[in-house]
């Protein structure tokens, strides 16, 4: 039978190699004797294997085309669990797809990753077929049998000191057995002498759990326990220097063997392992015993308690290294003994060069103090201990100690390195005392916090300007001792000013004025110009008023008594003032007139406020209210308010006329109201003073009897005008013949009063017409009237009320139709009035009242939203936290609705994290970075080699491959930066578990890519370049190609196949009939 060849890469490369020219010249001129050399078609096209059994060689070359190929596993697995019906424990089956089963089946599937499908079987069992990785499945197995099926339980006895064989390390073995088994497993505890071991789950998971106990019982009981006690002092022979000789023991034998350690007085090795291995090596401890006790000899030293250190070493490395070099052990009493006595235990012929190097070590170092005042220690030490840095790079073996309270420093080490450091701590020791003096300071720590000033400020100023550090005793030490250190000038300086400050504040004095709260805002003027006039007269005197919104009325004075007392006369002087010049009266004017009352550029208004010395308001031009407010001494408000009345009597005078030429008469526009009112009732309204109309009758006898009444008002009904309304009937029917009056004249002569309390006739409006008519009139007037009404609002909400440049009040008086009247901000009022129609007057307060409780359920809301939360994270992790482009921190602030900042580049506490709104969401908030930070901290960073040719196939386009692996194993990964040291390292960072499954996953990518990069590099060794193959080609002439001997075309009657043959070549998916050939079966 003819042998099969395998095509490799180099056969291909020499079957290539036939086409290059020089060899084929050579091939056409040796004729039939190099026909030989051409490979046989069998040798260059190995068929491939057959599925039936076939010969050991072609068994070899099947081996040889499949043993490359790597097996890829996936990393999904899936398993089908079956419940029988008996088992299970939701047996309704019309709720199969439903019901409490399917609750489980969604928690499961949540709770494990894995993905879970249920389907009936004919016997009502349950099938359930689970995908997912593998923990993913075995937990999901383990909650399926512990929730969908019955459970049974039974009890399995080993011994007891085999129990923690079951257990394993951190009960790892015990919760791989249950998910091994889908087994619940409850060993019982150390202290409970029972034996019994319980287990829960299903029948099969119960077999399987008790063979696995009863095979790891049945293991240690294969493995044997020896105990032998051996003397302490004999411990090091046995272990050998750094535990060279046990571990050599424990390698021979294969037993374990537990030495304890020198800190531990127990003389009992334990030896375990199985029966033969711990027999031989419990004799091999045995002979090392023998013979140490038989030979070895003791020697007892004197060494000084406080060098034992130095015979020990480090960890004890000294002692270790003396029992390597010579064989001897060195036996040192506890830190705790005062006994100085060291024991050498060995050979005697080794004794004395092991005493050599205990001694040599013990004397290595050397201990020394240094004097210095314990107040310079801070000083030699530095700032940040760079002074004492400086000497600890140079000698690093020495160590300097300061101990609080002692005048002296200590030093250890080697004795050339210490005298050295010795000698500069010393001249250091010698400067500082030469330059630097302390002085101590006694002041009632009462004062201390005024000493040191708002934020640092006046303790910050001395320590500056004098050039001295002052160290003032924290509250809770309540001490009142304060030391000053420094240059011996500044020293003495600023003591001097702080005995000054101390004696200043021990004569302080405090006064508390009672200033009402409305004068607050005008004592302390606008943007506290005038309290800085005041501070600036009085600059030793503290002045403080209360919050606002306390309602406080006591202003607190502190400073020199004597100044407390001046600023306090020259306050209550000032409030004094503000008392009298408080009085306010306010006048109502119309509103057409307030242009005249201003004059030209002002010149009016300004002449009566200088006149008068008096301040005067006048209303918004947009604003509805009349009323003009006079403020100032009682005396100057009546001289003001009468030339402002005199003002709008002489305009009114004026605009009111009488015609001549009318029976009837024609009021001013000031009064059309009244005039529709009269014409709507047949009647004529007389105003006094402002005119007499009156309406003569030109209608015949029969239009009945008139009545005529006058109606007296507080003042004069004038539309807009907003006084209070007083009416009293003064007469009726009055007889056909009575005078008419004309002006307040009767027949051209003036009526005196004869009731001194009778009504003004400027107070008195006359309705002339009939009686029921005049009834009606009276009634539609009074409703004319506008009433005014006050309402308690306190004085931080008027602002809110008024709104932005007056909307929200204008806005209000234009929906009810009335005048709303806030006091003035310096008077601090809580009183609002309200003035307009009867009628309307409910529904606006009422309106008010409903936008002060939505400005205070604003004020609430707000106080609640501003509640702030801090937390320290470390800036390193503020990345994470905010996210891609902030994305985690948005969810954050979105899903908890607060505001979290972050600190800026500059500010000093880096790791602080500010969280602003709602208390318990501003709490939910924190917790949920704390989550954050919590799992970031558990993460880990793990370097692997990844061949940098691979790099870019998995970032993939855009990021996209880099992205995926991230998102599927939560983890980051950090490829290496153009001109890394290291090209190939990359760093993924993540969770334990979730690192490990990354990394495996790179690593199975790395493999399956580097084998195309293999491949594309020697595809592109053998491809020549475009040059060489157009060089090639020209030389190659009339190449035979690639040529092979036993071709099945030349052999017999078989042609070569027919490329354009869709049978020999047929397409992907096209049916062919297939027939015998040399080429062997065909594959489809």
């Amino acid at each position: 039978m003819s042998s099969v060849a395998v095509l490799t890469q180099e056969s291909f490369n020499e079957h290539r190699s036939g086409l290059l020219p020089e060899q084929t010249v050579v091939a056409g001129s040796s004729g039939a004797g190099d026909e030989d050399a051409l490979p046989t078609y069998k040798d260059a096209f190995p068929p491939l294997p057959e599925k039936a059994a076939s010969p050991e060689g072609t068994q070899e070359s099947a081996n040889a085309w499949t043993s490359k190929i790597r097996p890829l596993k996936s990393s999904v697995i899936t398993q089908v669990f079956h419940v029988p019906l008996e088992e299970r424990k939701y047996k309704d089956i019309n709720q199969f797809g439903e019901g409490d089963q399917a609750k489980v089946c969604v928690d499961i599937m949540h709770k494990t990753g894995a993905h879970l499908e249920l389907s009936m079987a004919k016997d009502q069992g349950l099938s359930i077929m689970v995908s997912g990785k593998l923990d993913a499945v075995m937990k999901a197995r383990k909650e399926i049998v512990s929730r969908l099926q019955t459970q049974a339980s039974a009890t399995v006895a080993i011994p007891k000191e085999h129990h923690r064989f079951v257990i394993g390390k951190n009960g790892e073995k015990l919760q791989e057995l249950e998910l091994k088994t889908a087994t619940k497993i409850q060993i019982p505890r150390p202290d409970d002498p029972s034996n019994q071991i319980k287990i829960s789950g299903t029948k099969e998971g119960l077999e399987k759990a008790k063979h696995e106990i009863l095979l790891i019982s049945a293991e240690q009981d294969k493995r044997a326990v020896e105990r032998v006690n051996i003397d302490k002092v004999y411990h090091p022979f046995i272990t050998g220097a750094y535990n060279k000789l046990v571990g050599e023991m424990m390698q021979e034998t294969g037993a374990r063997i537990n030495v304890p350690p020198p800190s531990v007085n127990k003389t009992e090795i334990v030896i375990t392992g199985e029966k033969e291995q711990v027999a031989l090596a419990v004799a091999m401890i045995k002979k090392i015993y023998e013979e140490k006790k038989k030979n070895a000899t003791t020697i007892a030293v004197e060494v000084k308690k406080s060098q034992h250190k130095y015979v020990i070493g480090p960890k004890g490395n000294t002692l270790q290294e003396i029992l390597e070099r010579t064989g001897v052990s060195v036996e040192i009493p506890p830190s705790d003994s005062s006994s100085e006595t060291v024991i050498l235990r060995g050979e005697p012929d080794r004794l004395g060069q092991a005493l050599t190097e205990v001694y040599a070590k013990a004397n290595s170092y050397t201990v020394s103090s240094v004097s210095a005042p314990s107040w310079l220690h801070r000083f030699i030490i530095g700032k940040k201990g760079q002074n004492l840095a400086k000497i600890t790079q140079q000698m690093p073996k020495v160590h300097i100690e300061f101990t609080e309270g002692e005048d002296k420093i200590t030093l250890e080490g080697p004795t050339k390195d210490l005298q050295m450091v010795q000698s500069q701590i010393e001249a250091i020791v010698t400067d500082l005392v030469s330059r630097m003096d302390y002085a101590e300071i006694s002041v009632d720590p009462k004062f201390h916090r005024h000493l040191i000033g708002k934020g640092g400020v006046n303790i910050n100023r001395i320590k500056e300007l004098h050039k001295v550090t002052v160290r003032i005793p924290p509250d809770n030490e309540k001490s009142n001792l304060i030391r000053i250190e420094g240059d011996p000038q500044g020293v003495q300086e600023a003591k001097k000013e702080l005995l000054e400050l101390a004696s200043r504040m021990e004569n302080e004095r405090t006064k508390d004025l009672i200033i009402e709260q409305r004068f607050h805002r005008a004592i302390i003027g606008q943007k506290g110009e005038k309290i800085k006039e005041v501070r600036d007269k009085f600059p030793e005197v503290i002045i403080n008023f209360p919050d606002p919104a306390q309602k406080s009325d006591i202003v607190q004075l502190r400073g020199p008594r004597t100044e407390v007392e001046k600023c306090s006369k020259f306050m209550q002087k000032m409030v004094a003032e503000m008392v009298e010049n408080s009085f306010s009266v306010s006048v109502p004017i119309f509103k057409q007139f307030h242009k005249n009352i201003i004059g030209k550029g002002g010149a009016n208004i300004k002449k009566i406020r200088e006149e008068t010395n008096t301040k005067i308001d006048l209303p918004a031009e947009n604003s509805n209210s009349e009323m003009i407010v006079i403020t100032g001494k009682k005396a100057n408000c009546e001289a003001a308010r009468n030339r402002i009345l005199a003002i709008q009597k002489e305009l009114q005078e004026l605009l009111f006329s009488l015609p001549q030429s009318y029976g009837r008469v024609v009021m001013s526009r000031l009064t059309c109201e009244c005039f529709v009112f009269s014409e709507k009732q047949l009647l004529c309204v007389e105003v006094t003073p402002l005119s007499c109309v009156r309406s003569q009758s030109t209608t015949s006898s029969s239009s009945g009897k008139e009545a005529e009444t006058s109606v007296k008002f507080g003042t004069a009904l004038v539309p807009g005008s907003f006084s209070p309304l007083q009416m009293t009937r003064t007469r009726t029917a009055p007889p056909a013949e009575a005078p008419v009056q004309e002006n307040g004249e009767t027949n051209g002569e003036v009526k005196e009063p004869g009731d001194p309390a009778a009504p003004k006739k400027c107070d008195v409006i006359v309705i002339s017409g009939r009686k029921e008519r005049c009834e009606a009139a009276i009634e539609a007037l009074k409703a004319l009237v506008p009433v005014t009404i006050e309402v308690e609002v306190p004085f931080e909400l008027h602002r809110y009320i008024i709104g932005q440049k007056g909307s929200g009040i204008r806005k209000m008086m234009d929906e009810f139709e009335v005048n709303i009247q806030v006091p003035a901000p310096e008077l601090q009022s809580d009183i609002i009035s309200i003035t307009g129609l009867a009628n309307h007057l409910d529904r606006a307060k009422e309106g008010l009242l409903e936008r002060v409780k939505e400005l205070q359920a604003e004020q609430e809301d707000r106080a609640l939203r501003s509640f702030k939360l801090t937390i320290t994270v470390d800036p390193k992790y503020h990345p994470k936290i905010i996210g891609r482009k902030g994305a985690i921190i948005t969810n954050i602030r979105t899903e908890h609705d607060v505001n979290i900042q972050f600190p800026e580049k500059n500010d000093e506490n880096q790791d602080q994290i500010t969280i602003t709104g709602y208390e318990h969401k501003a709490t939910a908030a924190r917790d949920a970075i704390q989550a954050i930070v919590d799992e970031l901290e558990e993460m880990i960073s793990e370097d692997i080699t990844l061949d940098s040719r691979v790099h870019a196939r998995i970032i993939g386009a855009r990021g996209k491959g880099i992205r995926k692996i991230m998102d599927e194993f939560k983890v980051d990964l950090r490829f290496p930066q153009s001109g890394a040291a290291d090209p190939n390292i990359v760093t993924v960072m993540g969770r334990p578990e979730l690192v490990d499954e990354a990394i495996d996953h790179l690593l199975n990518l790395e493999e399956e890519y580097m084998a195309d990069v293999v491949e594309s590099a020697k595809m592109a060794h053998i491809r020549p370049s475009g040059s060489s193959a157009a060089a090639m080609d020209e030389s190659r002439g009339s190449s035979k190609g690639f040529v092979v001997r036993e071709a099945p075309w030349t052999t017999g009657s078989e042609k070569a196949p027919d490329m354009s043959s869709s049978e020999d070549f047929p397409s992907f998916g096209a049916p062919v009939a297939t027939k015998a050939s040399p080429w062997g079966p065909k594959r489809f």
